[in-house]
């Protein structure tokens, strides 16, 4: 069994004190780290799919890897539209952090796959990425693979943000099932949750650790649900079995809703 913590667009600030749309994302990643903490569920891995920072700036990077190192498990980062690539990849590529790298145990890899484009908040994935990321898992060894990744290679229902989604999803999707060993490919950047099943590719993305988007809104929206992680448990035949969890910011001692 391998246990995944999945963390998702923490957005945040050098400064601590920084909010977005009302919220100070410095103390709903805290929240959720502590949520985890508190509880008697326990992850082999961390997956942070994305948008990690939010200004540009290679102090927040440092403030991520602070909460992050915290844990002391290994961290697999992707970046995400947000992410400033030249400033993430340096402070996030010295153990236990691991920059769009790899994770392996018993019978499956987790790998870390880039969808950012450089100025733009769509996402695309490149056939040198397509093949670097095949080639891992098929390096790996493993019977199955875990693919995290900030675009989700899916249609949201929603116009905004599916404007802005991942270029040519079935095409990724295509290309990830070549190896035939793709069960999960876990996203962000959508601050929803989302399950869909195409072949033996299951897509799911989880909301942010701040704040989250309105669901099948033609224009951008807010809603006022918390922040959230998800606990993913991976079985040796494949299988696997998820769980949501939203964490109350409402209350100095968090918990689950």
């Amino acid at each position: 069994m391998v246990r995944v913590l999945h963390l998702t667009d923490p957005h945040l600030f050098a400064d601590s004190a920084a909010e977005l749309r009302g919220r100070n994302t410095h103390d709903t990643l805290s929240a959720v780290l502590a949520h985890y903490r508190e509880h008697d569920w326990r992850a082999d891995v961390v997956l942070a799919t994305g948008d990690l920072i939010q200004d540009d700036t290679e102090a927040a990077y440092h403030r991520f890897r602070d909460h992050l190192a915290t844990l002391d498990l290994p961290v697999v980062c992707a970046p995400g539209n947000h992410d400033i690539k030249a400033l993430m990849m340096p402070v996030l590529s010295t153990p236990p952090f691991r920059y769009c790298g790899t994770f392996v145990q018993d019978n499956w890899v987790v790998v870390g796959m880039d969808t950012a484009v450089d100025g733009e908040v769509s996402g695309a994935v490149t056939g040198d990425e397509l093949a670097r990321v095949n080639a891992a898992i098929i390096d790996s060894g493993a019977d199955f693979a875990v693919v995290g990744m900030h675009h989700p290679p899916a249609k949201m229902g929603s116009v905004w943000l599916d404007s802005v989604g991942l270029a040519e999803p079935s095409a990724v999707l295509a290309g990830l099932a070549e190896t035939n060993k793709v069960r999960l490919a876990l996203c962000g950047h959508v601050h929803q949750d989302f399950e869909a099943t195409f072949g033996a590719i299951r897509c799911v993305t989880t909301p942010s650790t701040c704040r989250q988007f309105s669901k099948h809104s033609i224009t951008f929206g807010v809603d006022d649900n918390p922040p959230a992680y998800r606990r993913l448990e991976l079985a040796a035949d494949g299988s696997q079995n998820s769980e949501l969890v939203w964490v109350s910011i409402d209350k100095q001692r968090s918990q689950s809703l």
